[in-house]
């Protein structure tokens, strides 16, 4: 089932579901669990699908209430409480990280399947990339804060590659070390709300950013 691509039939029994956004309404539940049912394998694509994305960041907020405050009739929006990643509510297989993910990752995935191997997950962090690429580190050379050193490669370190900063896109690496990043992030000038939203981004409802961004706010208010 791919309307802009033109297959139109949701019931269809496959052997591969990619899937991606997050599950925000009663409709997307429903949909999701419909989806798993007739897929023999189901692959999560993108932050949104693997985190929540950006439509998770109301998570934190009184959600009936700004319902209310945008609407002229609130009661014709059916929305969850909270917007949540695909594997909180079935089992998924794979997951692709990224906003967007990269037409490399989706090709080196379908490769590995056809060739009948597990894709390889690639839950090194950007820093390695740049290394790979001979990029300076922007943190280093121009004090520019960075989520990096725990953030996961795919993306061929675009941002660090054009002289910005990383800003997490492609969710947590493997063993990232959030309590280092934000002592860096302090000693280089920024204050705990914004270090907190560094980490509350595009990939918000990951666990290890919302640990990070919950034990920042805790540390403040006590």
């Amino acid at each position: 089932h791919f309307a802009e691509a033109g297959p139109l039939n949701p019931d269809t029994e496959v052997d591969v579901a990619f899937v991606e956004g997050s599950v925000s309404t009663p409709e997307d539940l429903e949909r999701i669990q419909h989806i798993r049912s007739h897929s023999r394998m189901l692959i999560a694509i993108g932050a949104c699908a693997t985190s929540g994305g950006i439509q998770s960041l109301r998570n934190g907020a009184d959600g009936a209430q700004w319902i209310a405050q945008i609407y002229s009739h609130p009661e014709a929006i059916a929305s969850l409480r909270h917007s949540t990643p695909i594997a909180r509510h079935v089992k998924v297989d794979f997951e692709l990280w990224g906003c967007p993910v990269s037409s490399r990752q989706m090709l080196a995935v379908v490769n590995a399947l056809l060739l009948g191997v597990a894709p390889r997950d690639n839950a090194d962090k950007v820093c390695a990339e740049c290394k790979r690429h001979g990029y300076p580190c922007v943190m280093v050379t121009r004090g520019i804060p960075c989520m990096g050193p725990v953030t996961r490669a795919g993306c061929g370190a675009l941002c660090p590659g054009l002289g910005r900063d990383c800003y997490g896109c492609y969710g947590p690496a493997e063993n990232a070390n959030t309590n280092a990043l934000t002592a860096q992030f302090a000693q280089l000038g920024l204050t705990p709300e914004t270090i907190v939203q560094r980490f509350q981004s595009i990939n918000s409802q990951a666990p290890l950013f919302l640990a990070a961004a919950d034990t920042l706010r805790t540390n403040r208010d006590e």
